[in-house]
C-alpha cells in the first residue's frame, strides 16, 4: 500500500510516492525541468492555464512511474496541494473558461476594497477574518464585471486543487478551508458567506460540494487510470492550499506551532485556535486542514510573494550559467551587509503585508565599484529575510510569538546561507526538517484514507535536520534597521 502526493506549484508540479510504513517518498519527479510561465497580459496581472497544469501533473506521474522503484498498482489514495488563492471556471461539460487569475494577480484589488468599505470593515473582519482584498471571490467579480459572456458560462468555481482533483475523478467538491481562503466563508455562521454572494451577485451553485480536507473527494476514472498506469478507483482523500499543506507536512497543527516556506513566495504560517484578525488585514486568517466547527484551528498567515521568485529573476539576469546551490556558494563570499547593497525584494504583485501597496522590486545604494554579482545574490537574500522579519513583527503585533520556526530543508532554505540570514533578522530559531509538500499531501492522503488514524501517526517519524540558532554576537539588526527605512520611504512614496 503506497501514498501517492500532487503539488501544484507556480513554477511546476512535483509528484512523490510515499511508503506508509516509512512516512517517506521512495520515489519522486517534478515536470517541467524549467519554471512554467505566469502570463502576463498587463501589468499586475498573474494568470497560468489549468490545462496546462493537468498537463504537467500527469507527465511528472509518468516519470515518477519510470523510476521503477515502485509498483504503480500499489497505490491506494492520492493527496493534492495547490497554489493557493487561483480562480479555476468550468462550464457544464468541465471544460476550463479562462486561465486562472492566480495567487499573485493584482487586478482585483480595488475590486476587494469597495467591497470591504460596503459590506463593512467590521462585519468582513469578524466574519470573513480579512478583507476581501485581490482573493478569489474579487477575482471572480472582476470577471463578472470585465468578462461577463465567460461568466455566463459557469457551472463551477473551483480552485487549483479542486480543478485537478475534477480532471483526475470527474466530480467537483471543496473544503471550508479552499472556501475561507477564497473568502467566501462565514466563520461566524460556519458557512458560505451570505454577505460575500449578496454583495457581489454570485450564483450559490456555482460553489461545489463542502467535504473536509481529510476525506473522499471522488475516486479515479478508468480512462485517466489507464493514462496514469495506476488503479481505478482509488480515492483522492486531501487537498489543501500549500502553505497549510506545508503547516501539515512540519507536524505544525496546534496553537503556537509556526511553520515557514520560501518557495516562489515566501510564508510564515502559525496555529491559532482564536477567530483572531490583523485590523489592517496585513496578515491574513483562514480555516487549518484540522479546522471543525468545534474545534477551532486557524492559519495565521504571512506572505511575501516575491522570495524565490526575485531569487530566479537574479538567476536569469547574472547566474544563467550556474546552479542555485552555486548562486548560494557566491553569495557566501560576500560579507554581511552586502557593502551597504539593500534589496525591497516585491514586484510579484501587489504586497498583502504592505497593504496591497505595489510599490515594486528596489535596489538600492549600488556602488559601481564595488559591487559585483556576489553581493547582488547575498543582498538578495538578506532583502527577503528582511521582509520575513518585517511581516514578523506584524504577526507579533497580532499575538503571534514564535519560540522556534519549523521548516523543510527546501527551496531558498537548500541555502545554508539563508536560513542563518533568517535566524539572525527574526531573532527566532529555525528546526530545518526533510520535508516536501508532495510528501505532505501523500501523507495527508493516508490520513484522509484511514491508513494512519491521525495526522500525530502520520509525521511520528518525522526527521529533523538541525536546528539554527541565532548568533550570540548577532550583528544583523543594523542592516534590518537600514533596509527597514528604505521601505518606509517607499511606502510614503505610494501614499
Amino acid at each position: 500500500m503506497l501514498l501517492l502526493g500532487i503539488d501544484i506549484g507556480t513554477s511546476s508540479i512535483k509528484v512523490s510516492v510515499v511508503d506508509p510504513e516509512t512516512q517517506a517518498a521512495i520515489a519522486s519527479a517534478q515536470y517541467p525541468d524549467e519554471e512554467s510561465p505566469i502570463l502576463a497580459p498587463q501589468p499586475g496581472w498573474a494568470e497560468q492555464s489549468p490545462d496546462m497544469w493537468w498537463l504537467q501533473v500527469q507527465q511528472a506521474i509518468q516519470l515518477c512511474n519510470k523510476s521503477g522503484k515502485y509498483d504503480p498498482n500499489d497505490i491506494s489514495a492520492i493527496g493534492i496541494a495547490y497554489q493557493m488563492h487561483g480562480l479555476v471556471l468550468v462550464n457544464k461539460d468541465q471544460q476550463v473558461l479562462r486561465n486562472s487569475i492566480i495567487w499573485c494577480d493584482s487586478r482585483a484589488v480595488e475590486t476587494g476594497e469597495k467591497a470591504f468599505k460596503a459590506i463593512g470593515e467590521k462585519k468582513c473582519l469578524e466574519r470573513l477574518l480579512n478583507s476581501p482584498g485581490n482573493f478569489t471571490a474579487s477575482k471572480l467579480a472582476w470577471v463578472k464585471q470585465n468578462e461577463p459572456d465567460v461568466y455566463d458560462q459557469i457551472d463551477k468555481i473551483m480552485l487549483p486543487g479542486d480543478f485537478i482533483a475534477m480532471r483526475l475523478t470527474g466530480a467537483i467538491t471543496t473544503s471550508e478551508s479552499a472556501l475561507s481562503e477564497g473568502i467566501f466563508f462565514d466563520f461566524k455562521e460556519n458557512k458560505l458567506s451570505k454577505d460575500i454572494i449578496k454583495y457581489f451577485g454570485f450564483s450559490t451553485p456555482f460553489f461545489p460540494e463542502v467535504q473536509p480536507v481529510f476525506s473522499n473527494h471522488g475516486e479515479l476514472l478508468p480512462a485517466i487510470a489507464k493514462i496514469l498506469g495506476l488503479k481505478a478507483g482509488i480515492p483522492v482523500a486531501y487537498k489543501a492550499g500549500d502553505q497549510p499543506n506545508n503547516a501539515l507536512s512540519l507536524n505544525v497543527l496546534n496553537p503556537g506551532e509556526v511553520a515557514a516556506t520560501a518557495g516562489t513566495s515566501g510564508v510564515i504560517y502559525g496555529v491559532s485556535d482564536k477567530l483572531a484578525y490583523d485590523p489592517q488585514s496585513r496578515v491574513n486568517t483562514f480555516a487549518h486542514v484540522n479546522y471543525t466547527e468545534k474545534q477551532k484551528r486557524l492559519g495565521v498567515l504571512l506572505c511575501i510573494n516575491g522570495t524565490g521568485r526575485l531569487y530566479s529573476w537574479v538567476k536569469t539576469l547574472f547566474g544563467p550559467s550556474v546552479s542555485y546551490t552555486q548562486m548560494n556558494e557566491k553569495a557566501a563570499q560576500s560579507p554581511s551587509g552586502s557593502y551597504g547593497l539593500r534589496i525591497l525584494p516585491f514586484g510579484n504583485g501587489v504586497e498583502r503585508m504592505l497593504n496591497n501597496k505595489p510599490i515594486g522590486a528596489h535596489f538600492h545604494n549600488i556602488d559601481l565599484n564595488v559591487h559585483s554579482k556576489e553581493h547582488i545574490m547575498r543582498a538578495v537574500q538578506e532583502g527577503i529575510a528582511c521582509a520575513f522579519r518585517y511581516g514578523l513583527d506584524i504577526m507579533r503585533e497580532n499575538g503571534m510569538n514564535p519560540s522556534v520556526i519549523r521548516a523543510g530543508k527546501a527551496n531558498l532554505f537548500l541555502s545554508d546561507l539563508f536560513a542563518e540570514i533568517f535566524v539572525n533578522a527574526t531573532g527566532v530559531p529555525v528546526e530545518l526538517y526533510k520535508n516536501d509538500g508532495s510528501v505532505g499531501a501523500a501523507l495527508g492522503a493516508g490520513i484522509g484514507s484511514k491508513v494512519f488514524t491521525s495526522p500525530a501517526e502520520a509525521f511520528s517519524k518525522m526527521e529533523k535536520i538541525k536546528v539554527i540558532e541565532p548568533a550570540s554576537n548577532n550583528k544583523f539588526e543594523p542592516v534590518y534597521q537600514d533596509w527597514k527605512n528604505l521601505l518606509l520611504e517607499h511606502l510614503k512614496i505610494n501614499q
